[in-house]
């Protein structure tokens, strides 16, 4: 009978209770007693009675050792929805365990806050401990904070827990080295804990079980990402196991596991020298064969992808022929893109597998899905929801998610309540709290969300005139896409709008995409993130499109910014400069809102809003002063150089003109507001005036008919930012006071301080 050494920390509360914490991944098992040897003794019968039951994990928490942290943690007052932080920081001390796996990585948690996390460098421990103490004690009050004070006493010890004859995971990689180390088994309670139980899908997990134990063929799951693919794969493996066992007599031992999960990277990881992942791959299928084992991967296309220069030298090419000689049993994912994809890159690979599609839920059946999920979390975390806090999560992602397949990111986001909940000591959850979490991932406002906020247009329009000034056109422009999206009325299966700025240069259009960016998408971060700028005159090559989508096995920086942020204004700065391929892949983009790469790989706009400038016609303006004299037709410009399938697909050429005097006085006195609003002059209490004949000699210093406004912002940084540094320098006692802005007599501006 073999014996397993877990490590444990005990500590002593202030009321002579004692507590005991197994520091492996058990889901923070605990146990409380009144004595150190009778919270131990508890402990030990619990591991025991999960070991004889089950398969269970070996100890990985190697050479534990512990180390106390101080974390400041300012506490907060809650009196109904508001919050007050405290004056006072207080400095938690934390007890720290930290110490290795088996497999090298380096492993910390503060059993007595529920923390734990991986890091890779000793010196990285400090901080983040500090990061995870501070996520964890966001925001709770000083009466919560007074229970996590620091206990009596408290040390490390262990249990020994003694296991019946079986296959244990330390036999299990003596007798498949190489197996074991490029995958796991897909039987193990550990790893099947990280995925979903597949709500709604018991037909698809019985048609698996049937083709992979009495028919033993490959098969390939077929579905839109998050629609639960893995989720059917995993319970699938849990039947298959736990009937294995049960024709074993059912004792509780665990035959050698058969179903192994990897992916196509760690086929090949650490490779080197031309042949070593081929000698690898042929020891997993040996491996495989000595227990008739079956090897899973998350998505077939990455064996195609992996291993060579091209499919005809992947991995895919290196496995067909034991494929088709029966002597590796093999089940992938793949969505149905991807799947065309291997057939058009690797005829005859999809041939070998039988096809099991994992269909989108309707909307009853996803809504279902959401509730059941949610009953469950609330039975585990004992947080109840609120009525209809689930349809308004189901709401959320069918309205402004469509792209996105039930029940994946909705059950991860139904998780996250539940988990934000939980971490702030909350018993329940409100409508409220689910559409604010929404608008903190999405950046979308409480307006769009939430059907009842009213909204007229003149408020639209006099928000966008404010920042926008003297485009009376590109701010009806914006208003109308407000309004569109407002009522639901957009297009589900394009981007929220296709626009296309023409004019000259510096007279707004970069900044209307940033004030949209900051309209649709500013909540709850920095707007300037969800704006993603793209410079078209670096996609002039003949690479430019292949650049625009990635490389084989790294995606592009606006395919991975999308990826992570779909809520974004992407701008393609002065487009008519990119390459005519640029132009073809943007037609997808355009058109259904999503970009595929060679590969298959699907990425979707459908929450962006798409903006093209372009300075088409500026170079035929004859202008003379401020205002030209012929203004060009930059629409006439732009459907003369796009092809008629390209312009086609834009929906609004908006027009910017040039700038009149008063639009450049207007844009000088919200420059000289803009400045009084900086750190410099508001923590010392220090108020900006100036004069109009400041506004004056800005407006016209700072004003060229080539290149619009932008000279400005330079002018003023000149005439006015430096001899305002300097008097500041010069006098740095200088607070609650009025600094004035007035010209010189050599066209210099001066800063003068008033008498009182």
């Amino acid at each position: 009978m073999a014996s397993y050494r877990y490590p444990v920390l005990v500590w002593e509360d202030c009321e002579h209770g004692f507590t005991a914490a197994l520091l492996e991944d058990w889901d923070n098992t605990t146990a409380v007693a009144p004595s150190a040897r009778a919270v131990l003794q508890q402990l030990e019968e619990y591991v025991t009675w999960q070991v004889r039951r089950s398969y269970f994990p070996e100890p990985d928490f190697l050479e534990p050792a512990m180390t106390w942290f101080s974390v400041p943690i300012r506490p907060v007052y809650l009196e109904g929805s508001r919050m007050y932080a405290c004056e006072e920081v207080v400095t938690l001390r934390v007890p720290c365990v930290h110490g290795r796996q088996e497999g090298g990585m380096m492993i910390a948690a503060a059993p007595t806050l529920g923390v734990r996390f991986y890091y890779h460098a000793a010196e990285r421990l400090k901080p983040l401990i500090e990061y995870h103490v501070k996520e964890q004690l966001g925001r709770v009050t000083p009466q919560q904070l007074s229970r996590f004070m620091p206990p009596q006493s408290l040390y490390l010890d262990e249990i020994v827990v003694r296991a019946a004859p079986g296959t244990s995971k330390r036999e299990e990689r003596d007798a498949l080295p190489e197996l074991t180390s490029v995958a796991e088994p897909l039987g193990d309670r550990t790893l099947r804990r990280q995925f979903s139980k597949p709500w709604e899908r018991d037909r698809e997990v019985e048609d698996l079980v049937r083709r992979l134990t009495k028919e033993r063929a490959n098969v390939i799951l077929v579905g839109p990402g998050g629609s639960g693919k893995t989720a059917v794969l995993v319970e699938a493996v849990r039947r298959i196991e736990h009937e294995a066992r049960r024709k074993d007599g059912g004792d509780g031992n665990e035959s050698a596991h058969r179903y192994w999960f990897t992916q196509a990277g760690r086929l090949v990881a650490g490779m080197k020298y031309l042949g070593q992942w081929e000698e690898r791959c042929e020891t997993v299928i040996a491996e495989l064969s000595r227990v008739q084992g079956t090897l899973c991967v998350d998505n077939l296309l990455d064996l195609l992808r992996v291993g060579g220069s091209g499919p005809g030298d992947s991995i895919a090419a290196f496995l067909m022929p034991y494929l088709q000689r029966g002597e590796l049993h093999l089940v992938g994912e793949c969505t149905a893109e991807e799947l065309d994809a291997c057939r058009r890159l690797l005829p005859g690979l999809a041939d070998l597998f039988q096809i099991l599609v994992i269909a989108p839920f309707e909307a009853h059946r996803a809504l279902r899905v959401l509730q059941t999920a949610s009953a469950a979390l609330q039975q585990n975390t004992s947080i109840r929801p609120a009525k209809g806090v689930v349809e308004a999560g189901h709401r959320l992602f069918s309205r402004f998610r469509p792209y996105d397949a039930f029940p994946g990111k909705a059950t991860m986001f139904l998780r996250d309540l539940y988990e934000d909940a939980r971490r702030h000591r909350l018993d329940d959850i409100q409508v409220a709290d689910a559409i604010a979490a929404f608008a903190r991932q999405s950046g979308l406002p409480d307006l769009f969300l939430m059907d009842e906020k009213p909204l007229t247009a003149d408020s639209v329009q006099a928000w966008f005139s404010e920042r926008i000034i003297g485009q009376a056109a590109a701010c009806q422009c914006a208003t109308r896409l407000v309004t569109l999206f407002k009522a639901g009325l957009n297009d589900p299966y394009r981007p929220l709008g296709v626009l296309l700025f023409c004019g000259p240069t510096g007279v707004g259009k970069t900044e209307l995409a940033r004030a949209l960016s900051q309209f649709f998408f500013g909540v709850g971060g920095d707007a300037s993130e969800r704006l993603i700028r793209l410079d078209m005159s670096e996609y002039s090559d003949a690479l430019a499109a292949a650049r625009l989508l990635g490389t084989q096995r790294e995606p592009s920086e606006l395919i991975k910014k999308i990826r992570r942020q779909p809520f974004s204004v992407v701008l393609f700065d002065e487009i008519e400069k990119a390459a005519p391929e640029v132009f073809d892949v943007l037609l997808s983009l355009f058109d259904e809102g999503r970009l595929a790469d060679p590969y298959g790989r699907v990425t979707w706009f459908r929450s962006a809003i798409i903006i093209m400038t372009s300075n088409l016609g500026a170079d035929l303006q004859e202008a003379v002063g401020f205002l030209g004299e012929r203004t060009p037709s930059y629409q006439s410009e732009a459907m003369a150089f796009f092809r008629p399938e390209f312009f086609n697909r834009i929906d609004e050429v908006v027009t910017f003109q040039p700038l009149a005097p008063e639009t450049i006085r207007s844009i000088t006195v919200r420059e000289l507001q803009a400045l009084g609003d900086r750190e410099g002059l508001k923590a010392a209490g220090l108020t900006l005036t100036w004069s109009p004949e400041v506004v004056e000699l800005l407006a016209q210093k700072g004003f060229d008919k080539r290149y619009g406004a932008r000279p400005l912002q330079r002018t003023i940084e000149r005439l006015v930012i430096v001899p305002l540094s300097t008097h500041l320098v010069r006098n740095p006692k200088l607070s609650n006071a009025e600094l004035r802005l007035e010209p010189g007599p050599d066209g210099e501006i001066i800063v003068r301080q008033p008498r009182a």
